[in-house]
């Protein structure tokens, strides 16, 4: 049944407004340091994530010093219960991002902000306000959940083009008013300079817009940076930030194809060859262009993999493939006790799985498990290496996994996942499989969001994967004017618990529909 969604007109007009007020690209791409004189500006939009039933964080970025705060209120006008919340000072140690946490919110609520930067010698000199709004979780479970996912933004050389109007599937997923999205990693191309124009197959040229930072691939930390901020040049992206709040996760792409800690490059375009020196400014730009608290200040805890609870309905467990993997390799090992998430990250998991009484566990992989992904001729890049028998390599921690999960008797755990770009539906079964001590799961892909498409790739037998739907490119690297963008949907019924995928892509069309029964250990 549909879910209710609050005061959705006026949240419509709302996030038009923001669209509207927020500088134009030619504006935002000035560095602070060369704004005109005045009050502070964020041109940049605004952010909200980590929303709970009782508190958010909400993120902006400042065209010079500026302090932060964020009023709330219950009514889009602000005419009453207007609540100012402190946030910091944002300088260049931050490129002038931050975030502010909310706290004592109602649950189950929409609520409406506006962030108000102040000159830092004058705080009565105060820029024009810039408007959001989201929902807190609910307390209840009668209150049901939707939910976008997808990933690779600006990737194979296909950035913001003005002559489509930009990332215009953001508007799209906007209008559908989900209480969050899940960026399920690729979120920049650091490693994809843009081009101007791009000739096309079809003798047509596709127009980039362009920034200096675009230019090569990403080494230094401003580098980094100018990737996050390239993307909040597109007026659908801030309109749909201001919306729906985001739960942001990392894949190769924030830092290079395919990487690995420890990796040392054979690339002539870095003159940095170390990866793990690239990927910590990468993280630190990351950490700085997303609502993720604990990745911001250097904290000694914070790290990507985390989980978010979204009420009696739904846990997210957001993994990191990255950081922990061992190296790309042929996968072959009979012992791997590494593997592609690192054993503390394993444990984690499996101890949270064990802790969620949430109906549905969704495990949110920033990497596929039965798609065979290569690296080159000989390594593999993924979990799956495309020897269909027992499992070997980084197979074996994922079997593990999938064998604690049964064991356990844990309901209602699926797979969501991009990276690949193309989307499907895959269904893994025992009776299929060389390994048999796990029960039957779906996973889900869908991406690219704005990037090159691709066909599909093979699937590796050893957990028994079969594909139930599957459309992509028939060649390589199409552009989205030719395959346009793929985004998932997920609704969860709060009355049945029934929860129901959807495989979109821009346009409006359902591609590929599936409802699951909650209360199962397999499905």
């Amino acid at each position: 049944m549909p879910l209710a969604r609050p005061d959705r007109r006026s949240l419509l007009r709302g996030s038009l407004a923001v669209s509207a007020a927020v500088a134009a690209p030619t504006a935002l791409a000035a560095a602070p340091a060369q704004a005109r004189s005045g009050r502070p500006e964020a041109p940049w939009g605004v952010q909200s994530g980590e929303v709970t039933a009782h508190s958010a964080t909400v993120w902006t970025r400042a065209d010079r010093p500026a302090r932060m705060y964020v009023e709330t209120s219950p009514s889009e006008s602000f005419r009453y219960a207007v609540r100012r919340h402190p946030g910091p000072l944002l300088g260049p140690g931050t490129d002038f991002t931050g975030t502010a946490t909310l706290h004592a919110l109602p649950p189950g609520q929409q609520v409406h902000y506006r962030v108000v930067l102040a000159d830092p010698d004058d705080p009565r000199r105060t820029g024009e306000p810039v408007r959001g709004t989201f929902r807190t979780v609910p307390a209840g479970r009668r209150t049901g959940v939707r939910f976008h996912w997808s990933g690779d933004l600006a990737g194979q050389g296909w950035g913001i083009n003005p002559d489509r109007g930009g990332y215009r599937v953001f508007e799209e997923m906007r209008r559908r008013d989900a209480d969050f999205f899940l960026f399920s990693g690729d979120t920049i191309y650091a490693d994809g300079p843009l081009q101007a124009a791009v000739a096309r197959p079809d003798g047509s040229v596709w127009r980039n817009v362009t920034t200096e930072e675009k230019a090569k691939v990403a080494e230094t930390l401003a580098e980094f940076r100018g990737n996050f901020r390239y993307n909040l040049l597109d007026a659908n992206l801030r309109a749909f930030n201001a919306q729906v709040p985001v739960i942001a996760q990392w894949d190769d792409h924030e830092v290079r194809n395919n990487w690995y800690p420890g990796q040392i490059l054979d690339d002539p375009r870095y003159t940095v060859k170390d990866v793990d020196v690239l990927a910590a400014r990468a993280r630190r730009a990351f950490s700085e262009y997303f609502p993720v608290t604990d990745l911001r200040g250097g904290r000694t805890e914070g790290r990507m993999y985390r989980v978010h609870h979204h009420g009696p309905l739904l846990d997210v467990f957001v993994l990191d493939m990255r950081t922990y993997r061992n190296a790309n390799s042929p996968g072959r090992r009979t012992d791997d006790p590494v593997g592609i998430l690192g054993a503390e990250q394993l444990g984690w998991l499996k101890r949270e799985l064990c802790r969620s009484r949430a109906t549905w566990k969704v495990i949110a992989s920033d990497m596929p498990l039965g798609i065979v992904v290569p690296d080159g001729s000989v390594n593999f890049e993924a979990v799956a290496q495309g020897d269909p028998g027992a499992p070997l390599g980084r197979e074996l921690q994922i079997a593990e996994l999938l064998r604690h999960i049964k064991h356990e008797r844990i309901t209602g755990t699926l797979w969501l996942t991009a990276d690949v770009h193309y989307t499907a539906a895959h269904h893994y079964d025992p009776e299929r499989a060389a390994f048999k001590d796990f029960a039957p799961f779906w996973e889900f892909v869908s991406g690219p969001i704005a990037a090159g498409g691709f066909p599909h790739g093979a699937l590796d037998a050893t957990f028994g994967p079969r594909t139930e739907f599957v459309q992509s490119a028939p060649v390589p690297n199409m552009s989205p004017a030719e395959n346009p963008p793929y985004y998932g949907e997920v609704d969860i019924d709060g009355d049945s618990g029934e929860l129901t995928v959807r495989l979109r892509r821009e346009g409006g069309s359902v591609l590929f529909s599936k409802t699951l029964r909650p209360g199962r250990v397999g499905q």
